[in-house]
């Protein structure tokens, strides 16, 4: 305090001027800062360094050197790639067991073509899609390469997808075409087979995975003229001059079944034509099978001695169900739906061997099959009593059917005229003027509460 007030009376001593500040010194406090140390990059495993680890040089992590862009074992290890030791192992399994299962399905597939192809030579004028088996053999095939070998005019067993194969046969009487398909496992999807199997343990709408071949014929039926494409006239006459000598390939109508008695209550559920028949057992048939029919007569006509035969030594293991039918699998919901087609039908299960010779057993089957068309021409010709039962069954479901065509019908025509009444009212509505609208309405409301008062004494 003083020295302040002496400042101020005497003047005091002036203090020294300070320097001019040059150029150089807004630079100075970059000047003296000192040089950055490198920070060294580190395993994404360690933890991030801290102040008191830069201070210790002799704690930092090992720097990763510098290398070759292509030199990846320098700068890499074995614990950096543990996500694709499971996962490379992992897809390699899958495509193995995909092409092992693909490959096992077409020697499955291949087998049953080598042991029933022959047979079907003999009985239809075409076989496949391509060259018939004794064509492909003269060649210099195997019997395991020629079904599903593919070549430049086709192939006789094609592949649907890679757990069912197809075939196609035509050219013989009475039969208007055949088709074969063979049902396989899904080998070659390992988890979607257990998956299918797991369920089917528990829940009966699942279907147990079965590896089955089903061959429909389709009957001509006295219609050769009418499926049996011509491309002229001249083939047309000649086509009709060669069908007047053959015999008339129809016969009666029914639904006619031999069918292993654990495949019957599925048959039921799941096809409306075998849920026409009544279930009887035949003193004839093994014990495991039954017969399924619309009449009696109609099982003495078609069940044989040799179709019991062939039964018996198809086995168990291997017969499902054979059935002769006229009518849909589905339900018919309209009347076009429930127009009759004549066909058979064998469904036999598949052996776990990939040889042809595991077929010797369901050959003999599957021969008498393919002659059951000319069994049925000669033989399916019932009583008048009996063919008028089988034809009333059919008249009561068509009857059923066109009541509720009817009734559909006559409800669009209830909704169709009241949209014209509705169309009709809004047109009058909008000629009025404001308070005719409301007299109008006011009038609507009220013939609509007298009704509803009807309706409501009517109940009463």
């Amino acid at each position: 305090m003083g020295d302040f007030i002496k400042g101020l009376l005497f003047g005091g001593s002036k203090p020294a001027p300070s320097p001019a500040p040059s150029a150089e010194d807004d630079f100075a406090d970059f000047a003296s800062a000192p040089s950055p140390s490198p920070i060294y990059s580190s395993d994404f495993s360690s933890s991030a360094p801290t102040a008191a680890s830069f201070d210790d040089h002799s704690t930092l992590p090992t720097p990763i050197p510098y290398t070759k862009w292509y030199r990846v074992w320098e700068r890499t290890s074995p614990s950096d790639f543990k996500a694709e030791a499971f996962i490379i192992p992992f897809i390699v399994l899958l495509a193995t067991l995909h092409i092992w299962g693909r490959r096992k399905n077409k020697r499955k597939a291949n087998a049953w073509a080598a042991a029933h192809f022959p047979a079907l030579e003999r009985e239809f004028a075409s076989v496949g899609y391509g060259k018939s088996v004794k064509q492909q053999l003269n060649r210099g095939s195997t019997s395991e390469d020629v079904p599903g070998k593919e070549d430049e005019e086709g192939m006789t067993l094609k592949e649907k997808t890679a757990q069912e194969y197809t075939t196609y046969a035509s050219g013989r009487q009475n039969v208007a075409f055949a088709e074969v398909k063979v049902k396989l496992l899904k080998r070659y999807n390992p988890m979607s087979l257990a998956a299918e199997t797991a369920l089917s343990f528990f829940f009966e709408s699942f279907k147990t995975p079965r590896e089955v071949v089903e061959i429909t014929l389709h009957a001509f039926d006295g219609k050769e003229k009418d499926l049996v494409p011509v491309k002229s006239k001249a083939e047309l006459d000649a086509k009709e001059s060669r069908f007047k000598g053959l015999q008339n390939s129809g016969y009666d109508a029914c639904v006619w079944a031999v069918v292993h008695k654990e495949q019957m209550k599925r048959l039921r559920d799941e096809r409306y034509d075998v849920s026409l028949t009544a279930t009887k057992d035949h003193k004839s048939l093994p014990l495991w099978a039954s017969v399924m029919s619309e009449s009696a007569e109609v099982t003495e006509a078609l069940l044989t001695k040799e179709l019991v035969d062939a039964v018996e030594k198809a086995g168990e293991e291997a017969f499902e169900y054979l059935i002769v039918t006229d009518q849909p699998v589905d339900k018919p919901m309209k009347l076009n739906e429930a127009a009759p087609h004549k066909r058979l039908i064998l469904s036999l299960r598949l052996p776990s061997s990939t040889s042809a010779s595991a077929y010797s057993s369901t050959l003999p089957l599957f021969e008498y099959f393919l002659h059951l068309p000319d069994l049925l021409v000669s033989a399916a010709h019932f009583r008048p009593e009996v063919t008028r039962k089988i034809r009333t069954t059919r008249e009561e479901e068509t009857k059923k059917l066109k009541k509720a065509d009817e009734g559909e019908k006559a409800e669009e025509r209830r909704l169709e005229a009241e949209k014209r009444k509705k169309e009709m009212r809004d047109t009058r509505l909008k000629g009025l003027s404001a308070e005719e609208q409301r007299k109008f309405l006011e009038k609507e409301r009220e013939k609509g509460q007298k009704k509803q008062e009807k309706k409501m004494s009517r109940k009463a």
